[in-house]
């Protein structure tokens, strides 16, 4: 059966009631976290976490961060729930590693596959460290990833650190639209291609 993760996520926050859980939330640039972070700010405390080794250039990794945490602040003077941020480090030879005899895969492939479980894994890892209950990423927002896929390995990271995995496909009632619209209103810069370098070559060949 096709698990539909919108719906669990509806049905999650349905026996919450009043109480706000901690959630950290990866996010992997300020548009696709636009819709995810309005959404999710009535229901859970959040915490966004900035961990993106893959993009490149730096100065494209730089931009994205300033964007993210003008968008936080434009956020924060407009809701009552505090939305905080957590900074990684900047380590784009770690994503080189994994990628190694993958630079040729298609989109969407293994190299993304790695790409995708690095970045759940440290968001898992933070979560634990810090007392989250619940973690979860912005990824799923985009229609170019498989949720289902996003879900099976936060789903694993989740077992391994003993925090929950909040089930998610943002793409869901019309996701990608409102942060489209949301990135107009915030006045947020939108690029081109997912990041690393493989993905912006692939762009610029088309």
């Amino acid at each position: 059966m096709v698990r539909n993760f919108q719906r669990e996520l509806d049905a999650l926050i349905e026996t919450l009631g009043d109480r706000r859980p901690k959630l950290l939330l990866h996010s992997c640039c300020g548009p696709c976290s636009s819709y995810v972070i309005t959404y999710l700010n009535d229901y859970f405390d959040i915490t966004v976490l900035y961990f993106n080794p893959s993009i490149y250039p730096t100065e494209e990794y730089l931009h994205r961060k300033e964007v993210q945490l003008d968008l936080i602040e434009k956020i924060n003077r407009e809701t009552e729930h505090e939305v905080k941020f957590i900074d990684s480090d900047y380590d784009h030879d770690s994503f080189l590693e994994i990628a190694k005899g993958h630079e040729t895969d298609p989109e969407c492939g293994e190299r993304c596959r790695e790409c995708y479980l690095q970045r759940l894994t440290e968001t898992g890892r933070v979560a634990a460290e810090n007392g989250f209950e619940y973690f979860c990423s912005t990824l799923s927002v985009s229609p170019h990833k498989n949720a289902a896929l996003l879900n099976e390995l936060g789903e694993a990271v989740a077992a391994q650190v003993r925090v929950l995995w909040l089930p998610s496909d943002f793409k869901k009632k019309e996701g990608y639209k409102r942060s489209i619209e949301l990135s107009k209103v915030y006045d947020l810069y939108r690029q081109d291609y997912c990041g690393c370098e493989f993905s912006k070559n692939s762009r610029l060949s088309e």
